[in-house]
């Protein structure tokens, strides 16, 4: 009848498998990321619809936005700046 793709409220499997991603790198981002989401008892839950919304609101500039300029060398900044987006990683 009421399958997981029908449910509104979901787990951190379900949650992960509708952003089509494994739930190691969905844990990654859950606690690096302001990824709308609720604690409940030793539980995540997700909002299908808050999940599918803050994907859809995110900008992908703002993944590459470069650092602010500081005194260290420009190899350094150079480095923060290439890196600066890429702290998550994938399976």
């Amino acid at each position: 009848m009421s399958g997981s793709s029908d449910r509104e409220i979901l787990n951190i499997e379900e949650a992960a498998a509708l952003l089509g991603v494994s739930i190691k790198t969905f844990n990654k981002v859950l606690h690096s990321e302001e990824m709308p989401a609720r604690k409940i008892g030793r539980e995540w839950k997700f909002s299908r619809r808050a999940l599918i919304d803050w994907v859809g609101s995110g900008k992908s500039r703002d993944f590459y936005r470069e650092s602010e300029p500081s005194s260290s060398s420009s190899e350094s900044t150079e480095q923060s700046r290439r890196t600066q987006g890429w702290r998550i990683e994938s399976d």
